[in-house]
């Protein structure tokens, strides 16, 4: 175990480097849930969609926390696929490193970036009008958290099992658009159909964005949140479990 973390602390680093050295790349993963926030937030300020107890803001900035890490944490796998192409990984896998290190220094380097993303995101939130708690915001972002590390090990081993860049992105464009769009990140699925309301309670991370968004209200105690932390803890571990041992026994 001490040779493990040691091992992933020497893949971060040298992932995290990279990231920093890479201005576009974090400027344009920032970028699209900005503009959801900046010109789709506008929008629904004058619906009251938060209530007596909140405003617009408490519904909609929780849902593209959420959105930030489905879509931040599943793509990253596409990164790894270079490395594949370029014969990093089989360098890798030659030397002493520790055979889960690569994933899991790899998956840290996302979880921090992605909540660094959402914590942006949030204040972009509280200037254009969101008030929540700080209790409830950090448990939010650590639901980003979470949730930022089961897809992204998800995400890079599914991308050591397929064969081309083409195919990862349509698998993985395939699975999360429907994904997100039952999961209510931009509007609660209680607005729509009673039948889109109960298909949405088959998609676990629909139990994230409820939980986030009583988080932000000050709702910490409640059947909502706990509910939330046991579907995305529950999740994240299967996700994890999967993209080790897709990882691993990858050829």
């Amino acid at each position: 175990m001490p040779r493990l973390l040691a091992d992933t602390g020497v893949v971060f680093g040298r992932y995290a480097r990279a990231t920093l050295r890479s201005k576009t790349n974090m400027f344009f993963g920032m970028l699209q849930p900005l503009l959801f926030l900046g010109l789709f937030g506008p929008l629904l300020t004058g619906l009251g969609l938060g209530g007596a107890a909140g405003s617009s803001w408490q519904v909609l900035v929780p849902g593209l926390l959420v959105q930030l890490a489905l879509l931040g944490g599943s793509f990253v796998g596409l990164g790894i696929m270079m490395d594949r192409t370029l014969g990093v990984i089989d360098r890798m896998r030659v030397t002493p490193v520790s055979p889960l290190a690569p994933l899991l220094g790899r998956t840290l380097r996302d979880t921090v970036q992605l909540v660094v993303q959402a914590v942006l995101l949030v204040l972009l939130g509280l200037a254009l009008g969101l008030r929540a708690p700080l209790p409830g915001v950090l448990l939010g972002l650590a639901f980003v958290a979470v949730l930022s590390a089961a897809l992204s090990a998800l995400s890079y081993g599914l991308a050591m099992r397929v064969r081309s860049t083409p195919e990862f992105a349509a698998i993985t464009n395939t699975a999360m658009l429907p994904l997100m769009l039952l999961s209510g990140v931009l509007l609660p699925m209680s607005l729509g159909p009673g039948w889109l309301d109960a298909v949405s309670r088959a998609v676990p991370f629909r139990y994230t964005v409820d939980a986030v968004r009583e988080a932000f209200l000050g709702h910490y105690a409640s059947g909502t949140v706990a509910l939330g932390a046991a579907v995305t803890l529950m999740t994240a571990a299967l996700c994890l479990v999967a993209g080790a041992r897709m990882f691993r026994s990858a050829p």
